[in-house]
């Protein structure tokens, strides 16, 4: 049997504790040796439940720990440029929750930071490795025969669901200067792009891309490419955002709706004369929920229906395949840093829009 490939996790919180532990703990080909928190009685609870090795209060302290081969970055989203780039000069592999960074100036230089032979860096978009998606990226039409794109975020946040079907372990001793501080580091990332002078609302508008549209974005890009340029982007009250992509001869429609409407409606469609896919995703924090993808096909008599799916296969579990897969090739992965930086571009782009 093939030697597990040793992790160690950076960030206790809700994403690791509902997806990445599961996951690891439940496969033999990895083995957790490592964590870190700023909570010790996080890092105390979760040391008992998965039964790891070493514990670190600090995060240097695990990037430095010689039984860890792969370090998972899923921390809060203002932390991870540092981390990513600290990682990385360790010489270890690399698996960072999306966003890579917050902004593009942050990602930039850490491109060119030197990586050992085989070094593996990979991004977590998970939604771009279900297999509904890999399907329709596999039956995509022709770019010239699209007429008309969709894609959407309309949903309810996770506490809604997660309070209904897991138990999260919530910490009560995280310092509050830590928490004001990692605030006050996200406002100050998020004005750098927006401007200082932008209100609280446009401010959120751009969290929201960096968080829930990334996902979106990044499948846009690996389905059709990337656009030629935003035509339009606006914002109203932080949490929805529409906007318009160029794409020459057809226009991409992206909608992300967070409201309190019990749902999870995300997904992609793609028109064209005679046909429509339509791909969609619920929501992540219930595990296994089904992925489906319908094809309608129509011709002047007759239309019919192909359905892909339903599919219940874990795309954070495929996505876990995918970076072993890279690790033990030495392959470099689909959602690596650069293609994360062209999200970074077209985020910027958009809220250029929101401030017009």
């Amino acid at each position: 049997m093939t030697t597990p490939l040793k992790v160690g996790l950076i960030g206790l919180g809700e994403v690791a504790q509902l997806m990445h532990l599961p996951l690891l703990a439940d496969d033999q080909r990895f083995a957790i040796t490592a964590i870190s928190d700023v909570s010790l009685s996080l890092l105390d609870y979760i040391a008992t439940r998965y039964g790891v090795p070493s514990r670190h209060s600090t995060a240097d302290a695990l990037i430095a720990d010689p039984s860890v081969d792969a370090v998972f970055i899923l921390t809060p989203d203002h932390l991870h440029a540092e981390l990513l780039e600290k990682s990385i000069r360790s010489g270890k592999h690399v698996f960072v929750e999306k966003p890579a960074c917050l902004t593009v100036e942050q990602l930039e230089p850490i491109l060119s930071v030197p990586r050992r032979d085989g070094q593996i860096v990979f991004v977590g978009y998970m939604r771009r490795f279900s297999r509904p998606f890999l399907e329709l990226k596999r039956r995509r039409p022709p770019l010239a025969a699209i007429r008309h794109v969709r894609v959407r975020d309309i949903i309810r946040e996770a506490p809604f669901f997660v309070g209904q079907t897991r138990n999260v372990f919530r910490p009560s001793d995280v310092p509050a200067e830590v928490i004001a501080q990692g605030r006050a580091s996200t406002q100050a990332m998020l004005r750098s792009v927006m401007g200082e002078e932008c209100p609280p609302e446009t401010l959120r508008a751009y969290q929201v891309l960096t968080g829930l549209s990334s996902h979106s974005f990044s499948a846009m890009r690996d389905l059709l490419g990337p656009p030629k340029g935003v035509r339009y982007a606006t914002q109203h009250k932080g949490e929805t955002v529409i906007a318009l992509f160029d794409y020459g001869h057809f226009t991409a429609l992206y909608e992300a709706v967070i409201d309190d409407v019990s749902r999870f409606d995300a997904g992609i469609e793609v028109l064209t004369q005679t046909q429509h896919f339509k791909l969609n995703y619920d929501t992540p924090y219930i595990r296994n929920l089904p992925t489906r993808l319908e094809i309608t096909t129509s011709s002047d008599t007759e239309t019919a229906t192909e359905i892909i799916g339903p599919v219940y296969e874990d795309p954070f579990r495929i996505e876990l395949n995918a970076f072993l897969d890279s690790v033990r090739t030495g392959q470099p992965p689909r959602t690596g840093l650069e293609d994360s930086l062209e999200d970074l571009r077209l985020f910027r782009e958009v809220g250029q829009h929101f401030r017009r």
